[in-house]
């Protein structure tokens, strides 16, 4: 999808302006005059806006999708969108690692590279541990293992009829905490743990409500699995199993209304997690702006 502006030159300030907004979404020059940006409903939307301000300044602007006959022309904007966004992953790590980093502007910055990052670009995981590395020395704490060091296969168990903290916190374990894990499902009545099992949202259990933070919450901050997507997430979760509107987000009606849905549809506890499963993978990856 390309957008073929011109901006007048007056006044001083509008080509900065829009120079700066077009590198804010991650588009790529093909000339000086023409941006590209990868075909989706997204891109056009950015492109749209940007559009009205660029006639909002007194120049014009035309959006087109189309392709390019020569295969190379695509290739290169392509090498061009992941070099950039490699830089700037890279200017985040050497930011992290110097001492004085900000950990939250930085985490802010990570979020708006990896969301205009179209073409998977290297680097990312490396400022990811960067700022973790960080975040973890300013706390004063030494570097923390990866949480599936010693989880790894284990069982985890929680109460029969999983509703949106056990379904989330169930997806949150098996695909960030231990990938092979083994889901039991018990009666909240009678059950005896047996030696090795760990308990998730349970009375009693090894990981459960924390004060005012649901199980989801509480998973998150013990194995230190935070990123921007999984803090939104862990909002939806909050207020609809908490009831108590603490975020008050604006997806969270309609996160509602698929985790019940799901509920209704599937009698299972195991149906209930691999259907909660697969719209929690895709909500992650449009919160991350993972490329699908």
């Amino acid at each position: 999808m390309l957008l073929i502006h011109q901006v007048p030159p007056k006044p001083d300030y509008a080509r900065v302006k829009i120079r700066r907004r077009l590198q804010s979404i991650g588009a790529v020059p093909l000339k000086r005059t023409v941006y590209a940006l990868p075909a989706s409903d997204q891109s056009r939307e950015d492109f749209e806006w940007l559009l009205r301000e660029i006639e909002q300044l007194g120049g014009e602007a035309t959006i087109c999708e189309g392709s390019f006959l020569e295969p190379e022309t695509g290739t290169r904007l392509i090498a061009a969108q992941r070099a950039e966004r490699s830089r700037e992953y890279g200017e985040i790590a050497a930011s992290a690692q110097r001492e004085s980093g900000d950990v939250d502007r930085l985490k802010r910055r990570l979020a708006l590279v990896s969301g205009v990052d179209h073409f998977e670009a290297q680097g990312r995981a490396d400022a990811e541990a960067a700022i973790m590395a960080l975040e973890q020395r300013k706390a004063g704490a030494e570097p923390a293992e990866s949480p599936e060091g010693g989880m790894r296969g284990r069982t985890w168990v929680t109460r029969v009829g999983v509703h949106v903290d056990r379904i989330s916190s169930a997806w949150l374990i098996r695909r960030f905490i231990d990938r092979e894990a083994v889901f039991r499902f018990v009666a909240p009545k009678g059950y005896r743990p047996e030696p090795g099992e760990l308990r998730f949202d349970m009375f009693e259990g090894e990981f459960t409500h924390d004060g005012d933070r649901c199980t989801f919450e509480t998973l998150c901050r013990h194995f230190e699995v935070r990123d921007r997507a999984l803090g939104i997430i862990a909002e939806l979760v909050h207020d609809i199993d908490c009831k108590d509107d603490k975020f008050g987000r604006a997806e969270t009606a309609g996160f509602r209304l698929v985790i019940d849905g799901i509920v209704r549809a599937h009698a299972t506890d195991e149906a209930r997690l691999d259907r909660g499963g697969a719209v929690l993978d895709d909500l992650y990856a449009q919160l991350s702006g993972a490329r699908a």
